[in-house]
């Protein structure tokens, strides 16, 4: 058998039916992760025709778009104000009681965003394809899954079929070598690669990151990176499972445990590319000489050295009007300007390895007066461990405010959003025009960069505060 990559080896795995010249493949799906927000009118042309969902144990559903962060009130529950946001939740209460599928809800203490539920829980494994009705469900590529978002109808036809129609994608190698430097992290790694490429530069693409720079990192900085794949345009982005991976998955509620476990992670090393494996591109960025990122316009792509100047050559007109919306110029740097708000959270950044950091960073200092900093963990059981921990104390006593698990800024939900004119640093995904809030301009950036930020209120080279 000739040499096959990654994403080869998995995709060959799961085909049902060939594509044609006139039809696209058959793929077979091995987890299909459902929320709130995509899933209602999938549920409904079930019931329109009559339709049971074909494979309930291969569904797991959880609330995270639509979810409040704010403190539950006197009767122990979070008070959801937003009747649309209520609407979605009770819609997707009443379709997992009536088809017989797992849900998370708004009780559960494994309830969270869907991308940093899956893997903590052990559902997201090696080998698997895994999709979700959300662009960002790339991140689970980070365990050597094949895992893409898809649309609403698509959603319908996983619940139904449990197959999927797709075209094969391309190949996309990125190689990183060479080590982050301190202050330097898998955020900072994957908006360089984002700049470099551009939003475009993986459209039709699966990506697989290989290189030191990708082995070294914990299966979280991995998950981040991979979050961020489909801001390069890319269908999905993978790591190749290793023995980081399968220590990760090790004592979780739903990985193999003990011999089966020792039996599958043999089998999870060998879906690693074949030497000799040919990609349809590569693509080569040296980690070691990469700084802190900071993005200065209206998508990922748009982003520099802490200490680089905006781009005095871009695009036009597309440059101009980022710029405009931004209020800022080409040429400019961004180093001291001031922000108002700083989030930290997302399916990109709020695991705890994320607070971590950020905590690291603030303990013992004040938030720069005038700023507000919301600090949202990702799940049920990440705002456990972080308070087990005492990393809610170190940010509320910084002046950050700790909230519940969700979705939150990153999508500008339920009040969690900058005012008109207002400059974020978020760690977030995206940096669209209004993305999170009407008129809000928000600087993406890693843990590490948004925390320093939350203490000097301004954007700041953070490696000048760990000396």
């Amino acid at each position: 058998m000739a040499a096959r990559t990654l994403f080869e080896k998995i995709w060959d795995a799961h085909l049902v039916r060939p594509e044609t010249d006139q039809t696209p493949a058959i793929l077979y799906v091995d987890l299909h992760l459902i929320h709130e927000v995509t899933s209602p009118q999938a549920f409904a042309m079930l019931r329109e025709r009559g339709l049971e969902v074909r494979r309930p144990d291969k569904t797991i559903a959880t609330v995270d778009h639509s979810v409040p962060t704010v403190p539950p009130g006197p009767d122990g529950r979070i008070p959801i104000d937003d009747p649309d946001a209520a609407a979605q939740i009770a819609m997707l209460e009443t379709n997992c009681r009536g088809f017989g599928v797992r849900l998370y809800g708004m009780d559960s203490d494994r309830r969270g965003i869907v991308h940093v539920v899956g893997p903590e829980l052990g559902l997201t494994q090696p080998g698997m394809t895994i999709v979700c009705g959300d662009s960002h469900t790339s991140t689970h590529g980070a365990f050597g899954a094949l895992a893409f978002g898809i649309g609403t109808t698509e959603v319908g036809h996983v619940l139904t079929t449990q197959c999927l129609l797709q075209s094969k994608p391309k190949t996309l190698a990125i190689r990183a070598e060479g080590r982050l430097h301190k202050g330097v992290v898998a955020k900072d790694l994957i908006l360089a690669i984002i700049a470099k490429i551009g939003v475009g530069g993986g459209t039709g693409h699966v990506v697989e990151y290989a290189g030191a720079a990708f082995r070294s990192m914990s299966m979280e900085e991995r998950m981040t990176i991979c979050n961020m794949s489909i801001e390069a345009g890319a269908r999905a982005g993978m790591v190749a499972p290793d023995d980081t991976t399968a220590q990760y998955l090790a004592g979780r509620p739903y990985a193999p445990e003990g011999a089966a476990l020792e039996k599958e992670a043999r089998r999870w090393r060998a879906l690693a590319t074949d030497d000799g494996a040919r990609f349809d591109r590569e693509v080569t960025i040296d980690a070691a000489a990469l700084e802190p990122m900071i993005t200065w316009g209206t998508n990922p792509g748009m982003a520099i050295g802490v200490r680089g100047a905006i781009p005095e050559d871009g695009p036009q007109p597309t440059t101009d009007k980022a710029l405009s919306y931004m209020g800022l110029r080409p040429g400019q740097r961004l180093l001291g300007h001031p922000i108002n708000v700083v989030f930290i959270g997302s399916c990109t950044n709020a695991r705890i390895s994320d607070l971590r950091q950020a905590a690291g960073l603030m303990k013992g200092r004040k938030v720069a007066e005038g700023v507000r900093v919301m600090v949202v963990p990702g799940s049920q059981a990440v705002k456990q461990q972080a308070e087990s921990e005492g990393l809610d104390r170190v940010f509320r006593d910084a002046g950050a405010d700790w909230r519940q698990p969700g979705c939150s800024m990153c999508i500008a939900m339920n009040g969690d959003q900058l005012r008109p004119g207002e400059y974020g640093v978020s760690t977030s995904n995206r940096n669209f025009e209004g993305r999170q809030g009407p008129g809000g301009r928000t600087f993406l950036a890693s843990p590490l960069t948004a925390a320093a930020a939350a203490v000097t209120g301004k954007i700041t080279d953070v490696r000048e505060m760990l000396r």
